[in-house]
């Protein structure tokens, strides 16, 4: 199974933010710094912070003195169901498509795949957002700065 893209930022996003937290610093970072320093265009990343703020991961703060941070129930949150959020429990594969699979109704295929994806997210229903950012992770996302946009 491969994540989209979106999932991959918001990932990054939310491990860069709770670094952040930890390190104390007094001014949040706004989204254009963190899309700096996880390498991803800012455009990108302010729909995958839209998408973090309406699930309750993230806090964004508007104007002088605001920024992004990770609420607290988002450190706990597991990265398992996360994903589950950002990328659905749909089938893997297309089998509605248009055209349909002609195997659709008699495939054991479609649902070994979704035992498949649901034990992909289990394995991660464990590990927090916070335990993703121990080292030697928390540190290296630390050193990111902000880099110009191409």
């Amino acid at each position: 199974m491969r994540l989209t893209k979106s999932t991959d930022i918001a990932l990054r996003i939310a491990m860069r933010l709770a670094v952040t937290d930890d390190a104390g610093d007094s001014a949040a970072p706004t989204t254009r710094e963190v899309a700096g320093a996880v390498g991803v265009p800012y455009t990108h990343a302010a729909k995958v912070v839209s998408r973090l703020q309406h699930l309750g991961v993230v806090e964004a703060r508007r104007g002088r003195g605001g920024g992004l941070a990770l609420t607290p129930a988002g450190r706990g949150w597991s990265v398992g169901r996360l994903l589950r959020e950002l990328e659905g429990t749909g089938d893997v594969v297309g089998c509605e498509d248009d055209p349909p699979c002609p195997l659709r109704g008699a495939c054991r295929l479609r649902g070994a795949l979704r035992e498949a994806q649901e034990a992909f997210f289990a394995t991660l229903d464990p590990l927090t957002i916070e335990e993703l950012t121990v080292p030697p992770t928390g540190p290296l996302l630390l050193s990111l700065t902000t880099r110009p946009e191409h």
